[in-house]
């Protein structure tokens, strides 16, 4: 048996045993149609800037940057480290979103959404930092 035919048959029990994991209850739940833009033209995954709203334009500057930032995050070797960075950065980019609303939305309940989420994931940040602050060295 060669090279390839190993790393084939490797990859088919890594899949298998992959497809018999129970899915997670993110992959269990459906993205709202009411959520996704007919419009939307993508370029490498990201939405071409072309007629975008300043509102559009601030949302998609703080997306780049809490991506960039878990991209960091999730590349640490300690599994623990790299969920805590990576949760750091997720909730740096509910700030940035919730920023953004505040400063162009107009629905009272979305604006209270986004003050409250400002409140909590400020709170988390500081605990997340104080986890890493204390654990690692």
């Amino acid at each position: 048996m060669n090279i390839v035919d190993k790393t084939a048959i490797a990859a088919s029990v890594a899949m298998a045993a992959f497809a018999l994991q129970p899915a997670s209850a993110a992959a269990q739940m459906a993205y709202p149609q009411k959520c996704k833009s007919e419009s939307l033209q993508m370029s490498a995954g990201m939405p071409m800037p072309g007629n975008m709203t300043d509102y559009q334009k601030a949302a998609m500057d703080g997306m780049k940057d809490m991506n960039s930032n878990m991209m960091q995050g999730m590349m640490k070797k300690d599994a623990d480290v790299s969920f805590i960075c990576g949760m750091i950065a997720h909730h740096m980019g509910a700030i940035s979103m919730s920023q953004v609303e505040l400063k162009y939305g107009h629905n009272r309940w979305a604006r209270q959404k986004a003050g409250k989420i400002i409140d909590e994931q400020t709170k988390e940040i500081k605990e997340m930092t104080g986890w890493l602050d204390r654990e690692i060295k």
